[in-house]
């Protein structure tokens, strides 16, 4: 594996593979330049003794540092431990506790402050971006033959990684993955995206903004080094806007989140009076539009009412939005056709432009996307490609491909990996089984699945239909089973929540109760924008209990439970006084929701909603 990435990269020779933001813009880094990089760091691992199989740790946002280091690791029989920069002492005292990491590499000073509390000494801390500099001053003098045979002995079952599991419920476990769990991974998936990634005439481009601490970033970044495609580096979604408009990729790989800040971006550009609801009626002409597209047909009960009330309303929106949209027609067929035009140059031109301007897909994986938000995108001039995986199969197991996109799921198995449903019937709903060659050997330092287990069991909830395609529906440990009986999947009203501007998070409750409640959390600088154009209160504590306020976020719950029975639906909900974050601990560092914190830390009011309605 390692061999084969440094080969790829030489073969580049003169051609850009990387780019790193400079300034306004970007440096281009070459195949050769990279390759070059890596074998003076790896010299330098030689010289300074990190030995096969020692764990070296690496903490620190995306960038060039952190690839040059991880492939020298690689290169030299290493195993890399990743660390989220934003971990607190106790998650990464543990870590390496836990890895038992004999040296590390920080991106910042507080990144090495608490490494070095950790336990890891000055001798065996470097600085991340200035690793090529450091370690190529030491191993200069260390015979070439010497890191050739480092680098032939490092064979595909050897251990390439251990990657920590978020820890929602408890301390992190590090799935170990080798070498060939990678490799499988990522060629598998270039395998199947072959018409996006060879797209633009030959000049594919990308821009990474996932974090390279965890593996879906990774796999995604060896994937791009063997197609070809050139790759920005961008160290966090905050920082993809601008990213997105100066490098221009023609593709991107994504979380939910991230669409959906796009979404909401896109939004707040447009701003309110005449341009916002103008932005409104081409927002829901482009969903409609993406619906037809990707061949969905609008469910019986409508996202935001019934479709009746729906036209009604919209018409009336659209009637106010003036005389650009007036003058094109009401909405429906005979006047699809004008409205898409004004809205194509009004609207989804602008947001193709903020997107580059040549994005033609994007492959979003990690967690459910709200279907509307693809149906907007798809609708808008960007297709949609959904996927699944967890970090126990290097993040790839099946995924959505163009000619074979079954919106709604999360496509077909990669070649050579078999998925199956716990119950064992087609259609049926289950946990999803997972076996291929990228499934992971069990958890550090051995105490996973025995080898001879045929089926990773994901915890993930899920069908498969007639033509094989995966559906995700919940996650098992996630799903909430009222007092009556009736299964809650907590993600999808999550997910619609979340879409309202004025929403952060959004956290569904209701396990072994009469009735679903739901705690919400504001977003401070969409509070800050509303509250400038609406005269409304800009500080959540004063905002959580303002009338107008509550309204907002009513209306995105009345959304939400337009997906779903009465049963199912929420009834109460209480706006929470601060956001969640990872430094409170009531969020992971790979931004999953640590629900019983919530719950715990939040007990009186989840309380007073169940009083507030009893049943």
């Amino acid at each position: 594996m390692a061999g084969a990435v440094l080969g790829l990269v030489e073969a580049a020779g003169g051609r850009p593979v990387l780019a790193s933001p400079q300034g306004d813009g970007w440096r281009d880094v070459t195949g050769t330049e990279l390759c070059a990089d890596v074998r003076a760091v790896a010299r330098g691992l030689v010289a300074v003794g990190i030995g096969q199989g020692d764990r070296v740790a690496i903490m620190g946002a995306t960038g060039y540092g952190w690839v040059v280091v991880d492939f020298a690791l690689w290169s030299v029989g290493a195993v890399t431990v990743p660390v989220y920069p934003t971990s607190s002492a106790h998650q990464t005292a543990h870590i390496l506790r836990d890895s038992g990491a004999v040296a590390a590499f920080a991106q910042t000073p507080e990144h090495a402050r608490l490494l070095r509390a950790a336990g890891v000494p000055d001798d065996r801390l470097w600085t991340l971006d200035n690793a090529v500099d450091e370690l190529a001053a030491v191993g200069g003098g260390v015979d070439p033959s010497r890191f050739a045979a480092r680098l032939d002995a490092v064979q595909a079952a050897d251990l390439a990684t251990i990657v920590y599991t978020s820890g929602t419920t408890g301390e992190p476990k590090g799935c170990m993955l080798t070498h060939a769990n990678i490799f499988y991974a990522a060629v598998n998936v270039v395998d199947m995206l072959d018409p996006v990634v060879q797209a633009a005439g030959g000049a594919p481009s990308t821009a990474l903004f996932l974090p390279l601490s965890h593996v879906f970033g990774r796999v995604t970044l060896v994937g791009c080094l063997w197609s070809g495609v050139h790759t920005a580096l961008v160290a966090s979604p905050g920082d993809l806007p601008a990213a997105l408009a100066s490098f221009r990729p023609t593709f991107l790989v994504a979380v939910p989140a991230a669409l959906e800040k796009l979404r909401k971006g896109a939004r707040a550009r447009a701003g309110g009076g005449l341009s916002g609801r103008v932005f409104a009626a081409a927002e829901r002409h482009a969903v409609e539009r993406g619906r037809a597209a990707r061949g969905r047909p609008e469910p019986a009960a409508a996202t935001e009412g019934t479709r009746a009330a729906r036209g009604e309303r919209d018409a009336r929106a659209d009637a106010r939005a003036g005389g650009v949209v007036d003058a094109v027609g009401a909405p429906g067929p005979a006047g699809r056709g004008l409205r898409g035009a004004v809205f194509e140059r009004l609207v989804y031109r602008r947001l193709r432009v903020a997107l580059g301007g040549r994005l033609g897909h994007v492959v979003c994986g990690g967690a459910t996307l709200d279907p509307s938000t693809a149906e907007f995108l798809t609708g808008a001039g960007v297709r949609i490609l959904g996927a699944y995986g967890l970090t126990e199969s290097a993040t790839a197991v099946s995924i959505n491909a163009p000619g074979a996109d079954r919106p709604g799921s999360a496509g077909r198995p990669l070649p050579g990996t078999a998925v199956a449903i716990g119950e064992g019937e087609t259609g049926a709903v289950g946990e999803i089984l997972v076996a291929g060659p990228q499934v992971s050997p069990g958890y550090w330092p051995g105490d996973g699945p025995a080898p001879h287990e045929p089926w990773l069991r994901t915890g993930d909830l899920g069908r498969l239909d007639e033509d094989g395609y995966l559906y995700i529906t919940g996650r098992a440990k996630e799903l909430i089973i009222t007092s009556g009986g009736k299964n809650v999947a907590p993600a999808p009203l999550e997910d619609r929540i979340r879409l309202h501007p004025l929403v952060s998070h959004a956290i569904v409750l209701g396990e072994g109760r009469s009735f679903v409640t739901a705690l919400v959390t504001l977003d401070r600088a969409a509070l800050r924008a509303w509250a400038a154009r609406t005269g409304g209160p800009d500080d959540p504590v004063a905002a959580r209990t303002d009338p107008a306020v509550l309204a907002e976020v009513r209306a995105a719950v009345d959304a939400a439970n337009a997906l779903v029975s009465r049963a199912e639906s929420i009834r109460e909900f209480r706006v929470l006084p601060a956001d969640l974050t990872v430094e409170g601990g009531q969020i992971t560092p790979s931004l999953k929701i640590r629900r019983a914190v919530v719950a715990e830390e939040n007990a009186a009011l989840i309380e007073e909603m169940y009083a507030a309605r009893p049943r």
